[in-house]
C-alpha cells in the first residue's frame, strides 16, 4: 500500500532546498542563512523552522527527542513528535543520551550533548539586532561591517535602567570570534552549553526564513563588559524536590499553602534521575 507521505513529509526536492541551507550555515558559524520556508501542517511562529531542519535530516536510524521548555510532555512537544514518528515511523525517547535528534524549544538539554547528536533549537526571532534595527537591509550591512555597537548598546541601556543586565533569555551570543548571533530564547543558563560543544546545533526560524548554525567544537561567547561580565541565573541552594538535583536550572513551584518548592525545569532529566531512564548526571 503507498504511504500517505513521503518519509519525514517532504518531498525530496523541499528536503535538498532546507539541507542546501544547512550546510551553509555549518560553513559559515552564526551567519543567517535564507530560506524557502515550506508550509506546514502547523503555524508559523509554533516551531516550523526548527520542524523543517528535523524533517529535512531525520534518517530511519535516528532516535529522536522533543522537548518544549525543558518538558517533553507539553502540547507543543507532543504534537511535533506525533508529527515526526507518524511520517517516519523512527523511535522516540525522553532521555537525552538515547537520543540523536533533539528538537528543543527556549532550552538546551542538561546532560551534556555528545559527538554524533544534533540538537535543532526553535527561533521565533533570528537577528539579535531586530530591536535597534528594524530595516532587514541594514542589519544585513551591520553584520557584513561587523559592527555591532547596536547590541552592545542594548545591553548597556539595561546596566543603566537596572544596575545589571537583565535578559532573562535570548541573550546574544558572538560566534567564532565573528557574527553575533541570537541563541534562541533559552534561559542565560544555556548559552555557555553552546560552547565547545561536541553536538551539531542548528537553529531554524520559519516564519522569519532564516536557518543557521554553531557546529561542533566552535567557541561562543556571551555579550557582556570588562566591568559586568556576564553571568547566569543564580541557582545556587536550589534543590529539586523530585530528584535532589542541584545546580541546574529550575522552576519555581508556589504551593496553595504559600511554600515554595523547586524542581528541574528538563522533565527528562529529572525523570532519569528518580529511576525513569539514563543519563542523570549533568
Amino acid at each position: 500500500m503507498k504511504p500517505l507521505y513521503n518519509f519525514a513529509f517532504f518531498d525530496e526536492g523541499s528536503k535538498r532546498e532546507v539541507r542546501r541551507a544547512v550546510l551553509k550555515g555549518i560553513a559559515i558559524p552564526g551567519y543567517q542563512v535564507p530560506f524557502a520556508s515550506r508550509e506546514m501542517p502547523i503555524a508559523r511562529g509554533w516551531g516550523t523552522g526548527g520542524l523543517q531542519i528535523t524533517l529535512t535530516l531525520v534518517g530511519r536510524d535516528d532516535v529522536l527527542k522533543v522537548i518544549d521548555q525543558g518538558a517533553d510532555e507539553s502540547v507543543n512537544a507532543v504534537s511535533i513528535r506525533k508529527l515526526i514518528v507518524g511520517t517516519t515511523g523512527i523511535a522516540s525517547t525522553d532521555d537525552t543520551a538515547e537520543a540523536t535528534l533533539i528538537q528543543s524549544r527556549h532550552r538546551i538539554p542538561e546532560v551534556p550533548l555528545t559527538k554524533g547528536q544534533t540538537l535543532v533549537l526553535q527561533v521565533p526571532i533570528p537577528e539579535p539586532l531586530r530591536f535597534v534595527e528594524p530595516s532587514e537591509f541594514a542589519t544585513k550591512r551591520l553584520h557584513a561591517e561587523k559592527e555591532y555597537s547596536g547590541a552592545y548598546l542594548a545591553l548597556f541601556e539595561e546596566i543603566m535602567k537596572y544596575g545589571r543586565v537583565s535578559t532573562g533569555a535570548d541573550h546574544p551570543v558572538t560566534v567564532n570570534g565573528r557574527y553575533v548571533m541570537a541563541p534562541s530564547p533559552i534561559p542565560r543558563f544555556d548559552n555557555p552549553k553552546m560552547n565547545d560543544s561536541a553536538a551539531l546545533i542548528l537553529l531554524g526560524a520559519g516564519r522569519e526564513k532564516k536557518i543557521y548554525a554553531v557546529p561542533p567544537y566552535t567557541r561562543v561567547v556571551s555579550l557582556d563588559f570588562e566591568d559586568h561580565p556576564f553571568e547566569v541565573e543564580d541557582m545556587g541552594g536550589k534543590r529539586c524536590s523530585l530528584c535532589g538535583a542541584t545546580g541546574v536550572f529550575m522552576d519555581e513551584i508556589h504551593e496553595d499553602s504559600g511554600a515554595v518548592r523547586y524542581q528541574c525545569n528538563d522533565s527528562g532529566f529529572c525523570l532519569s534521575r528518580r529511576g525513569g531512564g539514563k543519563g542523570g548526571e549533568a
